[in-house]
């Protein structure tokens, strides 16, 4: 039997005739109200037996109600729908959401930050997807109340939150090697950012499990796009790589390097095998539907609001802990074993 759902802002709102700020500022005490409005509002409190968040509103007592997401590109499925979850999440809580694009520039990120500092916003949660000189860091230090969010600022001594980059490497090595596999590609990004460090130290942990040492990785460092994908294609190709399957390190890198492979005759999986990461694009759609290891981004969202509103930000001294969510594999069909045709790349 379900549980029923405990009521929210929107319900305690819907039942006074008000909007979920208005009920959400009056339980804070950052807004009068006419006595006719406030006793709607505490009868509708009252009927329903509804039970405000502790966590929102130590936050955001006295202060904007608002809270902000940054992130690099809202054109990317993987952040759009983070950004959907984060929405979803504040909208049940009464608390509006900040948006801003970064275009994964270190310039527009510290600006944003800085809006933190002049209480704008309540709160942070913050993605980048570049690795940082440590300007980001010292910034976020200062500032406190930020949640680092998918990609590691590595100085930054706040919550953080990450999918298990670790763990879907290994997941990714071992279905490459349950096909027999030992020469294997790996597209990842920049170097020093800790998904590409991690997912490539688990893309090789579950090949050695198989193999000893009996396998290879030759390893290309990009971006996490499309255009970078199209490049290490060419690349590829180019180089003529003994490698008979190629793990690429996010949905976008995937589909930029099967579109020039297909240019140049290359069949998938009867070729070369491909296993790709994030599975936020529809990749069931493709031919052959692709194999890819799944990050829960709506739960990674749900999660990073929750942590910031969890988080005793009046403590002197905040905790950088380290919190992973767990992945998985989605076996489709663009994986087989290494093709016995010698054919030219």
């Amino acid at each position: 039997m379900a549980h029923e759902r405990a009521p929210g802002l929107k319900d305690v709102a819907k039942a006074a005739g008000v909007s979920v700020t208005t009920v959400s500022r009056m339980l804070n005490g950052s807004l009068d109200l006419p006595a006719a409005t406030k006793q709607r509002i505490d009868e509708a409190i009252s009927a329903l037996k509804y039970q405000p968040n502790p966590h929102a509103r130590r936050l955001s007592r006295g202060r904007s109600d608002t809270i902000g997401l940054v992130v690099p590109d809202i054109a990317n499925p993987f952040f759009a729908t983070m950004v959907a979850a984060v929405e979803e999440a504040a909208n049940d809580l009464g608390l509006a959401v900040s948006l801003y694009a970064t275009l994964n520039r270190t310039g527009r990120e510290v600006a944003y930050l800085r809006l933190l500092e002049h209480n704008h916003v309540d709160g942070l949660v913050f993605v980048t997807n570049h690795p940082d000189d440590g300007e980001l860091a010292a910034l976020i230090n200062r500032t406190g109340k930020v949640i680092v969010v998918d990609e590691d600022v590595p100085l930054a001594m706040v919550p953080k939150l990450f999918s298990d980059n670790l763990q879907g490497g290994y997941l990714a090595g071992r279905h490459l090697a349950e096909f027999g596999h030992r020469n294997v590609l790996f597209v990842g990004g920049p170097d020093a950012m800790i998904s590409t460090q991690r997912r490539f130290n688990g893309l090789r942990s579950g090949l050695q499990e198989r193999f000893g040492e009996a396998f290879s990785i030759r390893r290309y460092s990009g971006e996490y796009t499309v255009a970078c994908g199209r490049e290490m294609a060419r690349r590829f190709l180019e180089e003529g790589s003994p490698a008979t399957a190629i793990f690429a390190s996010s949905d976008e890198i995937a589909i930029g390097m099967i579109e020039v492979l297909r240019e140049h005759g290359i069949s998938i999986p009867d070729d070369l095998s491909i296993i790709g990461f994030d599975d936020v694009s529809p990749l069931h759609l493709f031919a052959p539907p692709l194999t890819a290891i799944r990050q829960p981004v709506r739960a990674i969202g749900r999660r990073a609001l929750s942590l910031l509103l969890e988080t005793n930000w009046q403590e002197s001294e905040v905790l950088a802990t380290e919190e992973l969510v767990p992945v998985e594999i989605v076996v489709r069909n663009s994986v087989a074993p290494p093709s016995t045709r010698n054919k030219q790349r």
